[in-house]
């Protein structure tokens, strides 16, 4: 591993942290924002130099106590005390496996299958989109490229529209791909993401240095679709076994209610994305 990921993300964090949330004094003016290397040290029970020197990098080798310590000093969620472990390199993980594109034949059919008013797609950790059903093909329509969904969410335009909550998508989309950095974090083509959002997005620049981190598993999504109007779905995201690193997303509907009937619409219209596709079996790359 190359950089001082580990210590950028202790920094980052630190940051985030008030001297009264965790029962420390605050007297007088601070030059830093959150807290002091030094009240780090003290609440997670390490010594100071030390713990600046993990800071600085030249510390490379905590012990999953001493990571598990620095996780409760920054009140770091689950998800992002996971993520810390991986920087250090203290998860027990396999070596990473390189980034597979190419979606399998069953899992294509499985696309297909789906039920007629049930978009899918299969995805990257990196977020990029690499097979779509017929429906999601439709839904995702308003968007000149599906191609991966941060680089729809903060470059394309038609993202402010079809994320009516697209502050919260942003921030979620972010720390996604922050999660996925986890895994790999010299991984070439996520970095050159990661510089291509950042550079045409300043939003995305400073969601980035925040380094909030979330797995994608579920939650509800807003969306709203030139032809329908207002969507509500919930989505489940499940791992590919044989294929490590691509994601099966599925989209829900509540049965009967207003986003089912709307997501049929869609079907009846059929997609008239270029590059879409309508057996399940298309890439949109």
């Amino acid at each position: 591993m190359t950089g001082n990921h580990l210590g950028t993300f202790l920094r980052a964090r630190r940051a985030r942290v008030r001297p009264s949330e965790v029962g420390m004094p605050s007297h007088g003016l601070r030059r830093v924002a959150g807290l002091r290397r030094e009240e780090v040290a003290v609440l997670a029970g390490v010594n100071a130099d030390y713990y600046t020197r993990l800071e600085q990098g030249r510390e490379r080798h905590p012990s999953a106590q001493v990571l598990d310590a620095l996780g409760r000093a920054l009140r770091l969620e689950p998800e992002a005390c996971a993520h810390l472990h991986r920087l250090a390199g203290t998860a027990p993980q396999a070596p990473p496996a390189p980034p597979m594109d190419t979606v399998s034949p069953a899992l294509r059919l499985l696309l297909a299958g789906a039920g007629p008013a049930t978009p899918a797609f299969v995805m990257s950790r990196a977020l990029d989109v690499l097979a779509v059903n017929a429906l999601a093909g439709a839904l995702f329509s308003p968007f000149a490229r599906v191609d991966n969904l941060a680089r729809m969410t903060f470059l394309d335009p038609a993202g402010a529209a079809f994320y009516p909550r697209w502050e919260y998508t942003a921030r979620t989309t972010v720390a996604h791909l922050r999660e996925a950095a986890g895994h790999d974090p010299d991984d070439v083509r996520l970095r050159g993401l990661v510089a291509e959002l950042s550079a045409g997005s300043a939003e995305f620049a400073r969601l980035w240095a925040a380094h909030d981190v979330r797995g994608k598993t579920s939650d509800t999504k807003h969306l709203w679709h030139p032809r329908t109007g207002p969507l509500e779905v919930t989505y489940q995201v499940f791992d590919v076994r044989d294929a490590p690193g691509q994601q099966l997303v599925v989209y829900l509907a509540e049965p009967g209610g207003p986003a089912e009937r709307a997501l049929r619409l869609l079907v009846r219209d059929g997609t008239d994305r270029p590059g879409g596709t309508d057996d399940g079996g298309g890439t949109v790359r």
